[in-house]
């Protein structure tokens, strides 16, 4: 990298705070419950925060892991410990002790700072922990025996609020580690970089229309890829961030009366969560709400459900690799005047790279050619650009599989339509080969979101003496609904070519993982148990 110079300067989302709490001192930057704080405040934590980590013998290339809820603690932590060179690992709080303890011991932490409602996580696997030298509690509610080590609160109290530099002199070091949610194994640590998280926290922005009236509620965790990048973006635009200890659609709704809530974003099982909560409580939204949504493809039906209360759905796609959204289903003028049903059908897309991405193709995986245009014809979604991970930590066979041929394969499978916009069709591992037909999950699920007693889904491929396989549904119905399989499958029929219809419905809960995204591969495992499957 070029010296800092007249005409260069390090890229570091850190930055972004630096500006805020110069042009915004006494605006509020983080409310929390009866929690208000201004810019001002709001950096003299983190200077507090960044002494303290010095303290503790934290410096360059050191790393620092979090385990903790989206409260301020967790916020801070995204600039103090930047800031002084060292790399935050936000530890997903809904996994196993076990899990917390692979994550905490791979990522090489020196200090681990636990929300104590979260000790539970840590205090069984200390002992399988000696590389931690330092624990930190956060004491936020009332819980049980805390671990060894300070109090945070007490910890910054100590420390003057006087700035501390920005020791970081390459942009392209090591900001964060990000864990995969380890669906099919153990999880890989994505490292993002500060140029990365620089640039795609701008982009989040530009795509989202923010700006320094926005008030953004946090029920995106922010241990998923530092919560889209949106910890420094909202700072960025000397917005205020909303935190929310819980999520769940009732606490949503009440925030978002009394904050006055103009923008937030959800994985689509929190959207589905919402919508239900607003159907069984004729919800109607006073104020206009941006709602930004990546995850799984949410069904069309979920995004009208949605609108239809009064938000606006903004359909965005990417992975942890990618530093959450790289793509965004860019609304054009010319649909402004479509029937909701064809809008809800257009915002399901993909999309197109975002400003700051650039670079996105639907390309064979073995010619690394780009598919025909023609939005049937399906191939790998792959991309390069700023916003691509470092690589994955201390993993460089899968690293390397990952970039091959000069491009993150994502394992996603799509079409490219004619507009040049991409429509995800399914995992490579979930499309159904049934008779030689391909059948896209995806597809499928969106059809049977739109039947009235549905409220989740899950499509996948079970075995199938004649066909080799076909698809069977796995559906969480609406309290008060009965609907027979039958019926289920007939409704498919009358939407879909007839061969794409599931076979098979069964009724009951989704496993998901920490993120609540569902977990397909359990129920592939148990349908295909004693038999032999190609994964396409």
């Amino acid at each position: 990298m070029p010296e800092p110079s007249v005409h260069y300067d390090v890229l570091s989302p850190v930055q972004f705070l630096i500006r805020s709490a110069l042009v915004f001192p006494d605006k509020v930057a983080v409310i929390y419950g009866d929690q208000c704080r201004t810019y001002g405040q709001f950096i003299d934590r983190v200077y507090q925060l960044a002494r303290a980590l010095q303290r503790q013998g934290i410096g360059k290339g050191d790393k620092v892991a979090f385990v903790c809820p989206n409260t301020p603690p967790m916020l801070e932590a995204h600039y103090a410990v930047p800031l002084i060179g060292a790399a935050l690992v936000s530890v997903n709080i809904r996994l196993s002790a076990n899990e917390v303890a692979y994550i905490i011991d791979h990522s090489d932490a020196k200090a681990v700072y636990v929300d104590n409602e979260f000790a539970g996580l840590v205090q069984p696997v200390m002992d399988r922990l000696p590389k931690v030298q330092t624990y930190v509690n956060i004491c936020d509610i009332s819980a049980d025996k805390p671990l060894p080590g300070p109090e945070y609160e007490a910890l910054l109290a100590a420390e003057a609020t006087t700035p501390v530099a920005l020791a970081v002199d390459n942009e392209l070091d090591i900001i964060t580690i990000n864990y995969t949610s380890g669906t099919t194994g153990r999880p890989k640590g994505v490292m993002y970089q500060h140029r990365g998280a620089y640039l795609n926290a701008i982009g989040e922005q530009l795509e989202f229309g923010t700006n320094a009236r926005s008030v953004y509620l946090w029920t995106l965790p922010m241990f998923h890829c530092n919560g889209w990048c949106f910890t420094w973006g909202i700072t960025a635009m000397g917005a205020t961030h909303v935190c929310l200890r819980k999520v769940v659609p009732e606490e949503i709704f009440s925030t978002v009366a009394k904050e006055g809530v103009t923008h937030l974003c959800a994985a689509p099982t929190i959207l589905i969560g919402m919508s239900a909560y607003a159907t069984e409580n004729a919800i109607r939204l006073h104020k206009h709400l941006e709602i930004m949504t990546a995850g799984a493809p949410p069904a069309p039906t979920v995004i009208e459900n949605m609108e239809n209360i009064g938000a606006n759905i903004t359909q965005t796609y990417g992975l942890t690799e990618v530093y959450g959204p790289h793509s965004v289903c860019q609304w054009q003028a010319k649909w402004d005047h479509l029937p909701e049903d064809e809008k809800a059908r257009l915002k399901a897309r993909q999309g197109v790279a975002y400003i700051v991405a650039h670079h996105m193709d639907v390309v064979d995986p073995v010619t690394m050619q780009p598919v025909p245009r023609d939005g049937q014809t399906m191939g790998e979604i792959v991309m390069r650009g700023n916003n691509v991970m470092l690589g994955y930590y201390k993993d460089p066979e899968a690293t390397k599989s990952a970039f091959e041929g000069g491009w993150f394969h994502s394992g996603d499978l799509a079409v490219m339509h004619p507009d040049n916009y991409i429509q995800i069709m399914d995992r490579k591992k979930d499309i159904i080969i049934s008779g030689g037909e391909n059948i896209s999950t995806v597809e499928v699920e969106s059809v049977l979101f739109r039947h009235p007693d549905i409220l989740e889904v899950a499509v996948i491929p079970v075995p199938d003496p004649k066909w080799g396989e076909v698809p069977k549904a796995f559906v969480v119905l609406k309290p008060g609904t009965q609907p027979k399989p039958e019926e289920i499958i007939e409704f498919c029929k009358t939407h879909l070519a007839r061969f794409k219809a599931p076979k098979y419905v069964e009724f009951g809960e989704l496993p998901k993982t920490a993120t609540g995204k569902i977990q397909k591969y359990k129920l592939r495992e148990r349908e295909w148990k004693g038999h032999d499957r190609m994964v396409h």
